[in-house]
């Protein structure tokens, strides 16, 4: 796939920039096709590159000292990762896997670091991308230290949930929610400990499944309870 100015112009990131930057930044661009659980970003290298996902999903994913993965974040289309890079010069933090077929648009670090320099609406929302990624990743690790098992897939649910519906009691839809397998990586258990958890709690009818896209969580409330400790299944 060519990488073209109308492409980057897609993404979010590049918005506020004129016809003359984006061209910059497509000529010196390439896109890449991953395989499901293809490794895009590699932990410990020098990446030199940020990841723009055009289509699919990515994970940032790490290690336990005792080898067993943990999931940190999600990408979804038309969000990137690998922007740590832009503001030091060490090396890839955590690895960014493919979830399903993917395709990506690189960017060379030192050419959006040269582009965002002059674009200060383009260095802030990079900034802010990075604040929300360090926030982000510092709830996961704070879950993982919940000893009461259902608790911390209440959790990872409730994070789900937009700040706007977390204050109605009505049901709300999840769309292209984390598969079992993928909520078992961020939290550290068996893909079966989580599907054991969501089969309670759709047997209190706390959520349900509607197709493999949708997740309807129909009692917010009593979700809410769960993930606080204020309440036990």
């Amino acid at each position: 796939m060519l990488v073209t100015p109308e492409l980057l112009s897609a993404f979010p990131l590049f918005k506020p920039l004129g016809a003359e930057d984006l061209d910059y930044l497509a000529q010196r661009s390439q896109s890449e096709k991953f395989a499901r659980r293809a490794v895009v970003l590699n932990a410990g290298s020098q990446e030199d590159r940020v990841c723009f996902l055009f289509e699919g999903r990515l994970q940032g994913v790490d290690f336990t000292i005792d080898g067993r993965e943990v999931g940190l974040y999600f990408v979804d289309p038309g969000d990137f990762c690998g922007e740590l890079g832009v503001f030091d010069a060490g090396p890839q933090s955590e690895y960014v896997i493919a979830l399903n077929s993917t395709i990506v648009v690189f960017v060379p670090v030192g050419v959006l670091r040269e582009v965002a320099t002059r674009q200060p609406a383009v260095m802030t929302n990079l900034g802010l991308k990075l604040a929300a990624r360090i926030r982000q990743m510092t709830f996961q690790r704070s879950l993982l230290g919940l000893p009461n098992i259902t608790q911390r897939v209440c959790c990872q649910l409730w994070s789900l949930v937009s700040d706007d519906h977390k204050q109605t009691k009505e049901s709300v839809e999840i769309t292209n929610p984390p598969t079992h397998m993928e909520i078992a990586i961020m939290l550290n258990l068996s893909r079966e400990t989580v599907t054991r958890v969501f089969q309670g709690l759709q047997n209190q009818k706390i959520v349900r499944r509607d197709g493999p896209s949708r997740l309807i969580i129909s009692n917010l409330v009593l979700l809410k309870k769960y993930a606080e400790g204020k309440q036990s299944p």
